[in-house]
């Protein structure tokens, strides 16, 4: 298992929108990020700023793999994008955090 954390923004004004729609997230996306092996998937909220925190089995390159190759995928991040104004860099990658410190 490794953790993984990264950051997004949303856009001013979008704060309430953007837990209404995690508030009503679609049971086949809950589905899919269970079975590309992501757990304790949690999200943070600092004004516009997400923090997300999620454990990955059996590693990250797996799970956001297998997460990145669903429809379902596809469509929630389809329908964010009046949202979230800032999720990945210019290379489409997201903009990760690195960890420096841990206590189990």
């Amino acid at each position: 298992m490794e953790r993984a954390c990264f950051t997004f923004e949303i856009m001013p004004g979008q704060e309430a929108e953007y837990k209404r729609r995690h508030d009503e997230i679609w049971p086949e996306l809950v589905e899919a990020i269970q079975d590309a092996g992501l757990k304790n998937y949690t999200l943070f909220r600092r004004g516009t700023q997400v923090v997300a925190y999620v454990e990955c089995h059996p590693d990250i390159e797996t799970a956001f793999g297998k997460i990145g190759a669903t429809d379902v995928n596809a469509r929630w991040s389809e329908w964010f994008e009046d949202v979230i104004s800032s999720l990945t860099d210019a290379d489409g990658n997201l903009y990760w955090a690195e960890e420096v410190w841990h206590l189990a």
